[in-house]
């Protein structure tokens, strides 16, 4: 069982077993048809689309009015009947990958997570690992049969908003912001309405999860450079601009050895909607 990264030779080797899914989870922020339009021109053999915007999040405002954010966590129910369309089961293993070093597959791996599946890893490096290992893509897409998929046990654990406001005084726990460093530090914001992060975060970029070929660092790697940010993950929250690429560095500390780490799905998208929650400009 892949419960973090695999590599292109191996998921090569699975490509038409009948308990593997593969799904193509390309996205683009500023243009929602890129992924789609990607996967129609070249795919991994037997893989399914998976968008972003609509099969992973749901609504941006709640049933109450109120903004959720920009990539809200979708209702469990509606999840559930998502991943069997996709053919998914109890036992299935999934792998995920896109072609950003793991920025939206992460998002995936995660949601597989919080519904009780263990069994899902992100392709290592992308579309990018795949191609360098001369492997192929292809147009056909695969018909599957219905999964079986039910909700377990959760394997990770959200904050919400209210949660974060309240660390504000308590400071019951680390809150560690995914986005670019000139984004955290309120400059360059073309995605939000409001620049800066919320107070008393912490910045880590992403990409700093990966090596120049777009593949994770190592583990040990991960760990020196987490751990005087994160301290105890039990204690701490990630969080970016709207919940998917903070998945990322939770995919980094699971490799890092660092699980348990929890999620604010809201993010600084739903932080910021709001004029009275208080905004940090700066590198702190």
């Amino acid at each position: 069982m892949f419960t973090t990264l695999i590599d292109a030779n191996t998921l090569s080797q699975h490509l038409t077993d009948p308990n593997w899914v593969i799904l193509d989870c390309r996205h683009d922020l500023m243009n929602p048809d890129f992924g789609r339009n990607a996967f129609a021109e070249g795919h991994i053999q037997n893989a399914q689309f998976a968008n972003i915007d609509t099969d992973l999040s749901g609504p941006k405002t709640g049933a109450d009015g109120v903004f959720r954010g920009r990539h809200p966590l979708p209702e469990r129910a509606q999840l559930i009947e998502m991943l069997r369309a996709w053919g998914i089961n109890g036992d299935s293993q999934v792998v995920a990958y896109d072609a950003h070093g793991g920025m939206f597959a992460a998002r995936l791996w995660w949601l597989l997570r919080w519904v009780g599946h263990g069994a899902v890893a992100v392709l290592d490096g992308g579309l990018a690992s795949w191609s360098a290992a001369g492997l192929p893509l292809v147009t056909p897409v695969a018909a599957r049969a219905r999964g079986n998929i039910a909700e377990k046990h959760t394997l990770v654990r959200t904050v919400s908003v209210a949660d974060v406001v309240e660390n504000l005084e308590s400071k019951r726990f680390q809150v560690i912001d995914a986005r670019a460093n000139d984004r955290f530090r309120g400059e360059n914001e073309t995605i939000d309405p409001v620049g800066g992060h919320i107070p008393g975060a912490r910045n880590r970029f992403f990409k700093d999860n990966l090596q120049a070929d777009g593949r994770f660092k190592d583990a040990a790697t991960l760990k020196t450079e987490l751990a005087p940010l994160v301290g105890s993950p039990q204690d701490a929250v990630m969080q970016c601009g709207s919940g998917v690429t903070a998945c990322h560095n939770l995919l980094a500390l699971e490799v890092a050895g660092m699980g348990g780490a929890a999620l604010y799905p809201g993010s600084w998208s739903e932080w910021c909607s709001d004029s009275t929650r208080p905004v940090a400009t700066g590198p702190t």
